[in-house]
């Protein structure tokens, strides 16, 4: 851990400047469109157009990358993540915001796949793992750094849009002065749909259920602390909880999931996880109720992503996992999309509990469909089960082809293990 932290503390301490930047842009927009008397629905497309922008740069930052290079890259979608974080509050505007949204959204993804590429460049057989970690570890530090901040502005002015304009912007310096411009890039061609899903059906349907999860908790779940009449500094703790908790309970579901068939407990986590979010419900105006639901939402439905990778590997060959990533990652985004438009509607009709009802849905569903995957074949052997590697639903294609590197390294090992 010492010496990925000796070679890439640049690195990491740019990320977590960016991911301080990201959190603050998400929940202060959703308690800024409040204010501005934006309706639910209006906010729900504003909050999708981030992970609408977020896919379309996924897919098409690797090839801006190999024709223009790392840096360049790197330094202009900053900047653009710099510029539309100042405009926010000149055009308070829904279709303005949702234009910036998509742009914000695109620009953090390329940055993200060049700073991950540039990590995985970094990383060496024997320290991916923790490279790794180290990344995840640091992109929660930053989300919940960022509700921290939210309370010492007036999230009516100008000065909280400012902060992380100026946190991106510096983040810019560790990273561009201190790493080499020209690291190896590639990265493999993504498996196609309908192979990825006969390979693993509750992967694929699983990855996109959560998906529209993940969206809601990023996107709406300041939206729904707003309406639901809780203080900035409630709302910023309530955000900061999902992300709290899934530092916590990434590692584990983790351990826990090498051990026995991985369905069993991706149904186990994804009721109690169910379970959760109808305390959320129930709770009213409960604040405490709302922060226990909060991290049993976010302690069980983060580590499900990395799960649910997992599971697929058990059924691929170590040469098919890194084709399978951009698949994955693909059907992660298009419920991305769609989630927040959902939640949005639902919550148009409900009012703040459907916010826990829609993520209640989701969850019974992906529950549900495990228990029946289960009856249709028989279970990887928990001894041949690749081992789990964390990853959140935020990574690009670059970030989960480095997490297979580190499934197909250890099923390696384990081959030769056997063979001794």
């Amino acid at each position: 851990m010492i010496q990925v932290l000796g070679s890439s503390w640049a690195l990491l301490l740019g990320m977590t400047l960016l991911m301080v930047g990201n959190g603050m842009q998400g929940t202060l927009l959703g308690v800024r469109g409040g204010i501005e008397g934006f309706s639910t629905f209006e906010m729900s497309v504003v909050m999708s157009g981030y992970f609408l922008g977020f896919l379309g740069g996924s897919r098409m930052a690797p090839e801006m990358i190999r024709r223009v290079g790392h840096v360049r890259v790197f330094a202009a979608l900053a900047s653009f993540i710099s510029a539309v974080l100042i405009l926010y509050p000149s055009f308070t505007d829904p279709i303005a915001w949702t234009v910036g949204r998509v742009l914000i959204g695109f620009s953090f993804s390329g940055v993200y796949v060049t700073a991950e590429s540039w990590l995985n460049n970094a990383a060496t057989n024997e320290n991916r793992g923790k490279a790794l970690s180290l990344y995840l570890i640091v992109q929660m530090v930053g989300i919940v750094a960022a509700q921290a901040l939210i309370v010492t502005g007036d999230p009516s002015g100008f000065i909280l849009f400012i902060i992380p304009s100026v946190l991106v912007s510096i983040s810019f310096a560790p990273i561009l002065l201190s790493i080499s411009p020209t690291p190896a890039f590639d990265t493999a061609k993504a498996m196609p749909l309908k192979k990825l899903f006969q390979q693993s059906p509750l992967a694929c349907v699983g990855i996109f259920l959560l998906g529209g999860i993940f969206a809601a908790q990023f996107g709406m779940s300041a939206v729904y602390a707003t309406e639901a009449g809780l203080s900035i500094g409630q709302l910023s703790t309530f955000v900061a909880t999902f992300y709290v908790a899934a530092l916590f309970l990434q590692y584990p579901i983790g351990w826990i999931s090498d051990r026995m068939d991985r369905r069993v407990l991706i149904a186990i986590v994804a009721t109690i996880a169910a379970v959760g979010a109808f305390v959320g419900f129930a709770a009213g105006n409960v604040y405490l109720m709302l922060l226990v639901s909060a991290f049993v939402i976010g302690g069980t439905t983060n580590p499900l992503y990395a799960l649910l990778i997992a599971h697929a590997n058990d059924f691929l060959e170590p040469e098919d996992m890194a084709s399978a990533s951009g698949g994955m990652v693909f059907v992660n985004g298009l419920g991305a999309i769609a989630g927040p438009l959902i939640t949005g509607w639902i919550m148009g009709v409900m009012g703040p509990p459907g916010f826990f009802v829609y993520l209640l849905s989701l969850l019974v569903v992906l529950a549900g469909y495990a228990a029946y995957r289960m009856t249709q074949r028989p279970a990887a052997s928990a001894e041949d089960n690749v081992s789990y590697a964390a990853v959140l639903q935020s990574a690009t294609p670059v970030a989960v082809e480095l997490a297979q590197e580190v499934f197909i390294d250890a099923s390696q090992e384990d081959d030769g293990n056997t063979l001794e």
